[in-house]
């Protein structure tokens, strides 16, 4: 493609490089890790089996994951084009490959802004003096809202319809939930500020390119592992936590035979390495040529499972303290909406990166 004599008249515009080799690879970092990796996986390895999972995880990791995530990352590398444009030079029917891809992300992006504008609702939230999240005292809460604590006894009438301070605040704060589909509702003017904010530090994140998002990535890829490593310490500090690390890793080997097993394992690889959906193969594009491309792969499959493994013992030590506090079986905390609002979020990056594709 470097001997590629440039079409008379038509200007020829230089591709870019990453100014270190350190901005790729957490570039690529904050590219494929995210809710996949803190939220899904844990709870599919509790889902599925506990530590077995592992087995069927691991098969598709090496068979699909890892040569695929070499694929893109190369084929990025070596046309040095966006996803659109690379399918194009390799073949013009593929073309619709990369438009394919394109739309979505395109639909990825939209559902990323939200979860980001409801961490900065959030993040907003936790200045005030007594976290709304953590009583009853607020104008949104319901009659049902209890502070649940160890005085309630799971067989009490009292629980029979209760519901969280973080629960309602989630659904009935921050969702705004009306009696359905055909009742719109008022303007929640905060959370459209806070939606925003979003879109405006996402412009400025990539409105110069690989050279404001090459030095972005440097806190957006790595807060969110100082933030987890802060979570875990604590986590596993808390009463409860043991059990419920035992909950998320205990082995049951019959679970091998189902087939749902091995097809969420090999799901969850292709969902939290983002393969095929062109990101891959924009990131790598800045690469020079000659880039070690395979070394990287590697190194970014070992973080991408580890972070999996990791935030597993992060989210379940937390649910365990929270069965312990509420007196419950951990299986029903795990199951409830709650999980999902204690669940550390490190969406941001996969979001700015996702927004690269479209500059071809």
């Amino acid at each position: 493609y470097s001997n590629r004599k440039p079409t008379p008249g038509k200007m020829v515009h230089k591709r870019g490089h990453w100014a270190r080799k350190a901005e790729y690879f957490l570039a690529v970092t904050g590219e494929i890790v995210g809710l996949g990796n803190v939220w899904r996986f844990p709870y599919l390895c509790y889902k599925n089996g506990g530590g077995v999972f592992l087995v069927p995880y691991l098969f598709f990791l090496v068979t699909c994951g890892v040569p695929l995530l070499l694929l893109e990352t190369s084929l990025g590398q070596y046309t040095r084009k966006s996803g659109i444009t690379c399918w194009r030079n390799i073949c013009p029917l593929f073309e619709g490959i990369g438009f394919a891809s394109l739309i979505v992300t395109t639909y990825f992006n939209f559902t990323y802004i939200i979860i980001l504008a409801w961490a900065f609702f959030y993040l907003f939230h936790s200045f005030s003096k007594e976290l709304p999240w953590a009583s009853c005292n607020n104008t949104w809460n319901t009659v049902h809202c209890k502070e649940f604590d160890k005085n309630f006894s799971t067989s009490s009438p009292e629980l029979m319809n209760a519901t969280s301070p973080a629960l309602e605040f989630w659904e009935r704060r921050v969702l705004n939930i009306s009696g359905g589909i055909e009742v719109l509702g008022s303007l929640h003017w905060e959370m459209a500020l806070c939606l925003l904010l979003t879109w405006i530090v996402c412009y400025f994140c990539v409105w110069k390119g690989i050279k404001s998002t090459g030095k972005i990535v440097y806190f957006t890829a790595i807060f969110p592992y100082a933030m987890l490593l802060i979570l875990l310490v604590r986590g596993l500090t808390l009463p409860g936590a043991k059990d419920g690390i035992i909950f998320y890793l205990y082995p049951e080997p019959s679970r091998l035979a189902d087939p749902e097993v091995w097809m969420e394992a090999g799901t969850q690889v292709f969902f939290s390495y983002t393969l095929c959906y062109g990101g891959l193969i924009a990131l790598s594009s800045y690469n020079k040529y000659n880039n070690d491309c395979y070394k990287d792969c590697i190194y970014l499959c070992l973080v991408n499972s580890g972070t999996s493994f990791l935030a597993g013992f992060v989210v379940f030590s937390t649910l365990g303290f929270m069965a312990y506090e509420q007196g419950v079986p951990i299986k029903d905390v795990a199951e409830s909406g709650e999980f999902f609002l204690y669940t550390p979020h490190s969406e941001g990056t996969r979001h700015v990166q996702n927004t690269l594709k479209i500059n071809k």
